[in-house]
């Protein structure tokens, strides 16, 4: 106890009830049961059931143990690259940092897109303006929203935190209440549902390739506990309410995804779903729901102006916070000196700059798909390659500690016997990473079609992009410490243009649909376009001619 108060000097507990509540608006919400119920329909039943027993109740547990050891240690919080520094060393902690981020990326894109998507129906209350909006207009929208969101955020970061809380909490509310008025709307019904014939055998799926391929979405969908790990140490008694904390949002988690996918199935038919089901399937819900009970689309605008407000918040902390995290985190040894140069208000801005240009990066791969929806539905599927890419480290980190347990004390403990905790921590690392490369596998699109193979094409570059470039950081702070400054502008200049040339001419390649062993072509232009890279960017700079953005 003496350590938890020179933790807490200030002797403020936090209740098992709050961080309960705290972890359920990181961990689930109504868009990711959606999601999911478009991935496997009703066998997402038997899917969730699985993945709260044997997922979601150890990884908690885990990240409890992670939050309560790494606080003693030190005093950056418990983020997840500090376990990984506090085990591995600076170089694998930097490298968490980096993927941690960039795994964010993915997901501020489609925050941004949810924007757009919920200003429409708050403004319409329809579906119909997405389809006037092309592709090209969709992603300048989001570009300006990037852009908006990064002055609004600088001026207004307090407010918006408020509002992601209440958002958040706002969140949960909606989707307890759609399972509440789902199952009282099929009793008022005399038991009538969407979907038709439906008997228990229909929530055991078929276990093929698709059916894996989805699991890497579930996880996407109930990852998010290691946000909490830090406020372990500032419970009373952490050995016995964290465990109390995580096995009530194991229940409340268990019962939002396993009714409300049943809830869904109410209203939809699982057999024929919408292809657009991901996008607009929370808005078509509850104005059926609403018109159910007489409410005409009262719920309809009250989730809209609740999506709007909270995605908002949720992108304005995601580019600002994400930023600051990721170039205050990896310190000085391997972050470019330029991309942790900050303007006279503080603000890290070429780490903006660099947020921005990826984002936009992501944004011109999915351009070229057919509409908005399909937009929508693959950075869903990126994020849930990338996302749970990076939870393997929770699992890693928790078997470093357990291989040493006596080198890594806790306060509270998963599972006493080490072997045994390391076996459970081995199985959810393989199990991660397993689905995360299956998941790889484009959703929603006909597989085999033209789009199929471009949704896998544009997902492999994503991640070897997003990746990589965290990998090439600190050779470019290695120029820079021998050289004063990493390239010359004719540099800076002639491998940018070289990039995005060769990106645009494989998404090109890829689009070309009478193109015999297309993907080949693609290998060898990026190889070649990488090499040329290489060779210009190993010359010694011209320090007369650098870029102003480069020096002290």
């Amino acid at each position: 106890m003496d350590e938890l108060k020179d933790l807490n000097p200030d002797k403020k507990f936090i209740s098992w009830q709050t961080l309960f509540l705290m972890a359920l608006c990181t961990v689930i919400g109504l868009d990711d049961i959606m999601y999911n119920f478009q991935n496997q329909g009703m066998a997402v039943i038997f899917s969730w059931i699985v993945m709260v027993l044997f997922y979601v109740i150890p990884y908690s547990l885990m990240v409890g143990q992670l939050g309560s050891v790494f606080n003693k240690f030190n005093k950056e919080g418990g983020g997840l690259s500090s376990w990984v520094r506090g085990t591995d060393g600076e170089f694998l902690g930097y490298f968490t940092a980096w993927t941690y981020w960039a795994a964010s990326i993915p997901y501020a894109v489609d925050s941004a897109n949810e924007v757009i998507v919920d200003l429409g129906w708050a403004l319409t209350g329809s579906e119909k303006f997405q389809d006037q909006i092309p592709n090209s207009l969709f992603a300048l929208l989001t570009f300006v929203t990037f852009i908006v969101f990064i002055i609004v955020e600088h001026h207004f970061s307090n407010s918006m935190e408020f509002l992601s809380t209440i958002g958040g909490g706002l969140m949960v509310i909606m989707t307890i209440l759609f399972v509440v008025l789902a199952f009282v709307g099929l009793a008022k019904s005399g038991g009538h549902m969407a979907t038709t014939n439906f008997t228990w055998r229909d929530i055991f799926p078929k276990f093929d390739w698709h059916y894996f391929s989805t699991i890497a979405m579930l996880i996407y969908a109930m990852n998010g506990a290691e946000l909490v790990a830090p406020y372990v140490t500032k419970m009373k008694k952490p050995q016995y309410d964290f465990p109390k904390a995580m096995i009530a949002l194991a229940a409340m988690t268990a019962f939002l995804t396993i009714f409300g996918s049943f809830a869904l199935g109410i209203y939809f038919n699982a057999n024929h779903l919408p292809n657009d089901l991901k996008m607009n399937g929370a808005y078509y819900a509850f104005k059926m729901i609403g018109h159910q009970y007489g409410w005409g689309n009262f719920l309809l605008y009250f989730w809209a102006w609740t999506s709007f407000f909270f995605n908002c918040a949720l992108l304005a902390v995601l580019l600002d916070a994400m930023t600051r995290m990721l170039i205050s985190d990896t310190g000085s040894r391997y972050m470019p000196k330029f991309l942790r140069k900050k303007d006279k208000d503080g603000l890290p801005i070429n780490g903006y700059i660099l947020t921005v240009s990826l984002s936009s990066f992501i944004m011109i791969l999915g351009i070229f798909l057919p509409n908005m929806n399909d937009i929508f539905n693959w950075l869903l599927n990126l994020n849930a390659i990338v996302s749970p890419g990076v939870t393997c480290w929770i699992f890693y980190s928790f078997m470093r500690i357990r291989k040493d347990s006596k080198k890594f004390p806790s306060k509270y403990v998963f599972i006493k016997n080490d072997k045994i905790a390391y076996a459970v921590g081995l199985t959810l690392l393989l199990v991660t990473a397993i689905a995360t490369i299956m998941g790889i596998t484009p959703q929603d699109v006909p597989e085999g079609s033209n789009i199929w193979w471009y949704e896998l094409i544009i997902n492999i570059v994503a991640v070897i992009v997003l990746i990589g470039l965290g990998a090439i950081l600190p050779g470019i702070r290695h120029r820079e410490i021998e050289y004063g400054i990493a390239f010359d502008k004719v540099q800076w200049i002639s491998m940018i243009a070289i990039i995005m040339g060769s990106i645009i001419f494989g998404i090109y390649l890829g689009g070309l649909k009478h193109l015999s062993g297309r993907g080949i072509y693609i290998a060898v232009e990026g190889i070649l376009s990488l090499l040329i890279v290489w060779l210009i960017g190993r010359r010694k700079p011209n320090l007369a001619n650098g870029f102003k953005a480069e020096e002290d």
